[in-house]
């Protein structure tokens, strides 16, 4: 397998990477075939994985729009993936020019394309780390450069809590990061879900187990369980909805069906 000139040569290009699989969902190039081959093996049981994706970004500028509206200036990105057009930083940057925005991601793909996207924007950088660890984000030389926790932050956790497995505590790590940042500061959410998928969920679940082939389990949680993450904030209207429906600027009739899959929120620290 030939690698492209964008990827670093420390990783493994024969193993798939949820950042990627993402990536060719949302039709972009940064992926390989291995990536490729999960991706359809996924949509055989799950054909509208594409629309899932495309309403998730969707929500995403529409809750960074939110966010820079209620005049906040800083947007931490954790688990943010490889960028693609309409990524947090044109949005927030648009809105507000000079908005610093912190990407965070484990893969390597996806840290190596983000810096040479971000190259020249002095009010935009990202950090390899992992969102079960906190601290370390927190602590980190390039996230205390852009992101002053003295002041209201927007904290997106987007399409990732779904990856994080129980015995790894995400509602702790999601904690830590609340407790951390200033009053006023925004948690912008979505995760995965059995509920609105428009298949019997023992045929979404082949899609799961997709996923779990590949080590990276997608851990489909209920409409009760997301709704934990918010613990010590107050949500924003219309609360904990399937993604189009959370302030749409589109008509939901118009939607595609599978894009109402999972549930998307925004929450605010008192």
């Amino acid at each position: 397998m030939e690698r492209p000139a964008w990827a670093p040569r420390s990783i493994d290009i024969s193993v798939p990477s949820v950042s990627r699989i993402y990536d060719y969902y949302l039709g972009g190039s940064h992926n390989f075939e291995v990536d490729r081959e999960a991706a359809r093996k996924a949509m055989e049981f799950l054909p509208g994985l594409p629309k899932i994706m495309q309403a998730n970004r969707a929500f995403m500028r529409r809750a960074v729009r939110f966010a820079a509206a209620e005049g906040i200036t800083q947007f931490l990105d954790i688990g943010s993936g490889i960028p693609t057009f309409g990524n947090v930083h044109e949005v927030a940057q648009a809105a507000i020019p000079g908005a610093h925005v912190m990407y965070v991601d484990p893969d390597p793909v996806a840290v190596a394309h983000s810096q040479a996207v971000l190259a020249g924007n002095e009010t935009a950088d990202v950090v390899a780390a992992d969102l079960r660890k906190p601290q370390e984000i927190l602590a980190s030389a390039e996230v205390q450069r852009l992101i002053d926790v003295n002041r209201p932050v927007a904290l997106l956790l987007v399409a990732i809590l779904h990856f994080v497995e129980d015995t790894d505590d995400p509602y702790g790590a999601v904690a830590q990061l609340r407790e951390a940042l200033a009053p006023g500061s925004l948690l912008i959410l979505t995760h995965a879900s059995y509920e609105g998928i428009p298949l019997p969920p023992e045929r979404a679940e082949g899609a799961v187990d997709v996923y779990k082939d590949i080590r990276n389990p997608l851990i489909m949680r209920s409409r009760e369980e997301i709704a934990r993450f918010f613990e010590g904030y107050d949500m924003v209207e219309p609360g904990l909805v399937p993604m189009p429906e959370w302030r749409p600027d589109t008509v939901l009739e118009d939607e595609d069906p599978y894009s109402f899959s999972g549930f998307a929120g925004v929450g605010r620290t008192a």
